[in-house]
């Protein structure tokens, strides 16, 4: 697989790639979730790693209006609205075949406390807190845009889990975010992996 076939689905909102969906069951906080991912579409027919990771090393956060930014098939969104049935729970995502099947599985699992959509239709204007395991292969720039476009919409006191890639510049992120004014630590770090708290001051 080419490095553009295998990021496409951060680009581009309809992909060309044929649509076929695949089953699979993800582990979240002790408890498991059927879900539906597909072709196109980020981690397609697994739980990726990182993902797994922030699961392993953190606890659901309070109930609250939460953003999945990046939010792919769904998998921590609807993790966090299983587990929080009181939460406001809101997937972002650019891929619109990742946006219908993250609401596919919100109806097959009966969260009617989850809904995905494109940024611009994205509803809430504040957040409690975002979780994110953050599209980084769309480029240093384009991330950082990414991250100053969102972290502002949590309230004072809110804060944002992300996992990211050692080898992705999981550390250099963290110093980038403190320097605009969101600081950021670890709060964990597995299998080449590091989980960032950003904060908003």
């Amino acid at each position: 697989m080419t490095d553009e076939s295998s990021t496409e689905h951060y680009f581009t909102a309809d992909p060309s790639v044929p649509f076929e969906r695949i089953p699979l069951t993800a582990e979240v906080w002790g408890r498991e979730l059927d879900l539906v991912s597909g072709s196109g579409v980020f981690a397609q027919g697994r739980l990726d790693i990182g993902t797994a990771v922030l699961f392993r090393e953190t606890e659901p956060p309070a109930a609250g209006r939460i953003l999945d930014l990046g939010c792919g098939y769904g998998v921590i969104g609807l993790a966090i609205a299983s587990v929080l049935p009181d939460a406001r729970v809101t997937g972002v995502d650019v891929n619109e075949r990742a946006v219908l099947l993250a609401n596919e599985n919100a109806a097959a699992l009966g969260l009617a406390n989850y809904r995905a959509s494109t940024p611009e239709q994205a509803s809430e204007q504040e957040y409690d807190e975002i979780w994110s395991n953050p599209p980084i292969r769309i480029g240093k720039q384009a991330l950082h845009e990414l991250l100053l476009t969102w972290l502002p919409r949590l309230v004072p006191g809110g804060r944002a889990v992300m996992v990211v890639g050692k080898n992705l510049g999981a550390d250099s992120l963290q110093r980038w975010l403190t320097e605009q004014g969101h600081p950021t630590t670890r709060l964990a770090s597995a299998k080449g992996f590091r989980v960032l708290e950003t904060r908003r001051s």
